[in-house]
């Protein structure tokens, strides 16, 4: 292999480099990063439970 060749694939291997990597990504905002969703009605049935009545059940 001859210099010349070395040099001209180090070359193309540079500029493919500097095609992909060679600037930075466009910036994002802020306000397109936050997903907002409408609050949902509280479920009745989550807090049904009570939490002395395992020690009513137990206990007597």
């Amino acid at each position: 292999m001859a210099q010349g060749e070395k040099v001209g694939v180090a070359d193309v291997a540079e500029a493919a480099r500097r095609a992909r990597f060679g600037a930075l990504p466009e910036r994002i905002r802020l306000a397109d990063t936050v997903e907002e969703k409408p609050a949902t009605v509280p479920d009745p049935a989550r807090n049904a439970y009570n939490d002395d009545e395992w020690l009513v059940r137990t206990c007597i």
